[in-house]
């Protein structure tokens, strides 16, 4: 029987003897391993908050005091802390444990998070609320040095400063987030990791003067509050401090007493408190040490190796975009490229590698990459903002005030698109066409297979407006071929039928090709189109589509509301039309975890369900 045996309620772990700590850690980090292995998740953020979290868990009382979680995916401790020891043989899996905090999970889980830089925020929200309700409970926020560079965690700072109650942030520092760190924060936290000379000469002088009977006590308080302490010659900035947060560190975040003892003292002040923690991400297991980029979020893969058990079989979305831009690159040098500290994950890294001068990763500020490649486009040089669906939400206003009202051309390359899968509700990119397409003026295309996307990709290059390309998390696709040159607002014709058209966006022509082939075979010939372009729609097509046919069907991994199909009926409908309309989209809801497959049978969207409403449809002309 293991220590981990013996944790199987929140607060359990206090009933540990401080000597088991070390080995509590090393089957935490066994467990997660062995578990992670089976159901992929992320890993090296987890092994390397694993003492963090035990000793965050030893000083806290749950659920009555607040941990929260900065994005979230380092709560596979806290997780396992809690009680929900089981729940990691489905984790991300469909009906299974989210892979990151959840409220309807347990109510040890104070707030739901997948973003980056907002723990802080939240914090001073519980805090604030927790004062005018006269609670003393404690709240903590930890927050990774990576999502302090977020523009959201400084002016959650700046506030927490103002707020004058005690709360603490806990900076768990391990050079870096998901790829390496950029900027100046990156650079300040440097040099606090490396000012020893700081750290060790204020511990021997404080210790020095206590020694001094009488009056050695007053004497290291008043050092401690004066505006020319120790700390000011040394420390570049007094960021922190400056802000009204009082700052402990840098220390060690795997060495729990010294955490224990920092949280202690933290928790006696009566105004907001940072602890600086050192981790390293990665901890215990060599393959995620060495590459924690890589095993940031993870495939199952074996644990003797590290490697993963399904091998890469094709291409994906990514890996076309990344060839694309690359080549474009080559022979157009107005063309830069931005990323918000995802350079591996959006496929720019090679292009990072081949035009170093060209590259910008701003680090986790998303609404900065977009007004920062709008100053560039607004000065003659053509950005390429490469972003995830998910995160992208995060700038609509700089894409509306910033990109659009000025009419710059500015490309965004919008990956994850649709239903992504295991990271859950945070993570789905099932909003973009809604909000991407609400704004005037910018061109919002996704491609049916790799060649379109291709061609979309040059073609925005050449635009001289706003541009965005959605696509999926997918391998991709190479049906539907066809020679029809991109056309701003022109859809494509792809067969022709009768009665019903079928109009699909993106990744659906790949779905409703199948379910076409299928209807054919039962005697049903559709016309198929490839609508190409969301905004602007092209609606010369639907007015053909509509003196010809009996019924007009779309269909989008997107949700309803504000969607390519919600536009087209409204269309029809003003024009009076008189035709039938099926909308085939997304639920107006957020969508769960668990693989894509899963998702789509649970909430009828798969090929199956979607041939028998076509079929229910044109029954019912």
């Amino acid at each position: 029987m293991g220590i981990l045996d013996l944790i199987n309620e929140p607060n359990d772990i206090k009933k540990i003897p401080e000597e088991d700590y070390r080995e509590l850690a090393k089957e935490i980090r066994r467990f997660l391993i062995k578990k992670v292995s089976n159901t992929g998740g992320h890993l090296a953020s987890n092994l390397g908050t694993v003492e963090l979290t035990m000793a965050l868990h030893l000083f806290l009382d749950f659920p009555e005091d607040k941990l929260i979680f900065d994005v979230g995916h380092q709560s596979y401790t806290h997780k396992l802390l809690t009680g929900r020891k089981n729940g990691f043989d489905n984790l991300r899996q469909f009906g299974g444990m989210s892979g990151f905090p959840n409220r309807k999970e347990s109510p040890c889980d104070a707030f739901n998070t997948g973003h980056a830089s907002t723990s802080i925020s939240v914090a001073d929200g519980i805090v604030k609320a927790r004062d005018l309700k006269g609670e003393k409970y404690k709240v903590v926020a930890v927050i990774g040095d990576g999502a302090l560079s977020g523009g959201m965690a400084f002016e959650a700072l700046n506030n927490a400063g103002r707020l004058k109650s005690n709360m603490i942030i806990v900076l768990n520092d391990n050079k870096m987030s998901i790829s390496e760190n950029v900027g100046g924060m990156a650079a300040y936290l440097g040099k606090l990791r490396t000012n020893q000379k700081y750290t060790g000469l204020k511990m021997n002088i404080e210790e020095k003067l206590k020694t001094v009977p009488y009056m050695g006590e007053k004497m290291v308080k008043r050092i401690k509050t004066s505006k020319e302490s120790i700390k000011s010659l040394f420390v570049p900035g007094m960021l922190f401090e400056n802000m009204g947060i009082t700052y402990i560190g840098p220390i060690d975040g795997h060495n729990i007493p010294l955490m224990l003892d920092a949280f202690e003292a933290a928790a006696q002040s009566k105004n907001p408190v940072l602890v600086h923690v050192i981790t390293k991400k990665g901890k215990g297991y060599a393959p995620a040490e060495k590459d924690p980029a890589s095993y940031h979020g993870v495939e199952p893969f074996y644990c003797s190796t590290g490697e993963k058990k399904t091998a890469k079989s094709s291409k994906t979305y990514t890996d076309i975009f990344s060839e694309t831009i690359v080549g474009i690159g080559e022979s157009n040098a107005n063309i830069v490229a931005i990323t918000a500290a995802m350079a591996d994950g959006t496929g720019l890294k090679e292009w990072s590698e081949r035009f170093p001068n060209r590259f910008f990763d701003v680090g986790i500020a998303e609404e900065h990459a977009v007004t920062f490649a709008a100053g560039m486009a607004s000065a003659g040089i053509h950005p390429v903002v490469a972003v995830y669906s998910t995160f992208l939400q995060r700038s609509f206003d700089q894409l509306v005030h910033d990109v659009a009202l000025n009419f710059l051309p500015v490309t965004i390359c919008v990956d994850r698109a649709g239903i992504v899968g295991c990271d859950g509700e945070t993570h789905q990119g099932i909003f973009d066409l809604s909000y991407l397409s609400e704004i005037p003026g910018f061109a919002v295309m996704a491609p049916k297979n790799a060649k379109e996307f291709a061609d979309m990709i040059v073609f925005a290059c050449n635009y001289n407006g706003p541009s965005a390309i959605r696509y999926p998390r997918a391998k991709a696709y190479y049906g539907c071929e066809t020679e029809n040159p991109i056309v701003l607002g022109k859809a494509e014709v792809l067969r022709k039928g009768e009665k019903a058209a079928v109009i699909a966006v993106g990744k659906m022509v790949k779905v409703m090709d199948g379910v076409l082939d299928e209807l054919e075979e039962e005697g049903l010939k559709l016309t198929f189109v490839n609508a190409r372009f969301i905004n602007p729609i092209d609606f010369e097509m639907i007015d053909r589509l509509c003196e010809t046919h009996d019924i007009i069907i779309t269909a989008e991994e997107n949700v309803k509301r504000g969607g390519f199909g919600e536009a087209v009926a409204e269309y029809i409908l003003e024009k009076g039309r008189n035709i039938k309309y099926l909308n085939i989209s997304l639920p107006d809801s957020f969508l769960p975890h668990g693989i894509p497959r899963d998702i789509r049978d649970s909430i009828g969207f798969n090929p199956e369900t979607i041939k028998n409403k076509i079929k229910k449809s044109i029954d019912e002309c």
